[in-house]
């Protein structure tokens, strides 16, 4: 499997996109600011979106997307998701006040855009192997997810704060490569981040110590201005481990 990096930072500006991935060619892993920088080709070819939750900075690229390449394509673009988050799309933008809603156009029985609800351990089959929801612990509903191609596993920790059951499953994982955790505030916003349930360095440092293997670690969701002190917080809490920044363009093959 091919993981490519279209955004991962925590707002914009300049060169920063928000949290989206693309899987090989046909797959999004959330859809944010990122997917705006794919051509039209690149967008067409996309079948599934699979999101974490539904906060803006993961979905809004999903409205113009479809807008874009729903009349030029042959099948729905499937949306999965925690039935809590499809509802929140449905209800909150697909509403006709937001947006079109695309689960209707151009008819019911063959719409752009299809919902498929996930649960927590569930896995769905993709071309160059599987995709598996795990828990997350957010101010919504929320979920990571574990991309499996047999012969390597790459984790996406998603919006999340402390937990245990997202650990307990991770070190389970024989042929985990690499884990992408979320960091979106500097040590000095530790209030913050326990009250919006993120990560600030020193509660990340509390959470790796849970991971019994040796993946590489790589940080997402850095707020924009924030992003040098706070990797030099984790760098000098996460002495034992290989931790990098996660840039946009940056490519996995596992």
């Amino acid at each position: 499997m091919r993981l490519r990096i279209l955004g991962c930072s925590g707002g914009i500006g300049g060169k920063l996109r928000t949290t989206s991935f693309l899987i090989d060619e046909d797959t999004l892993l959330d859809a944010g600011t990122g997917v705006c920088d794919l051509s039209l080709q690149e967008m067409c070819r996309i079948d599934r979106v699979f999101l974490t939750h539904s906060h803006l900075d993961h979905i809004v690229s999903i409205p113009f997307m479809l807008d874009s390449v729903a009349g030029i394509r042959n099948r729905p673009l499937t949306v999965y998701g925690l039935p809590e988050t499809l509802e929140t799309l449905q209800q909150h933008i697909f509403n006709w006040k937001i947006w079109p809603d695309f689960a209707q156009i151009p008819d019911p029985v063959s719409p752009f855009v299809r919902y498929q609800p996930i649960a927590i351990g569930e896995k769905v089959v993709l071309n160059g192997g599987s995709i598996i929801a795990l828990p997350a612990n957010h101010v919504i509903a929320a979920v990571g997810y574990q991309l499996d191609s047999g012969a390597g596993s790459l984790v996406f920790s998603g919006d999340t704060t402390e937990q245990d059951e997202f650990w307990k499953i991770i070190n389970k994982i024989k042929n985990l490569k690499h884990v992408i955790m979320e960091t979106a505030f500097s040590d000095s916003e530790r209030e913050l981040a326990v009250r919006s349930k993120h990560l600030c360095p020193a509660m990340l440092g509390t959470e790796l110590l849970k991971l019994e293997g040796r993946p590489d670690i790589h940080i997402s969701h850095l707020k924009p201005g924030e992003s040098d002190l706070t990797m030099r917080e984790i760098t000098a809490c996460v002495k034992d481990r290989n931790v990098q920044m996660l840039e946009n363009g940056q490519e996995f093959e596992f």
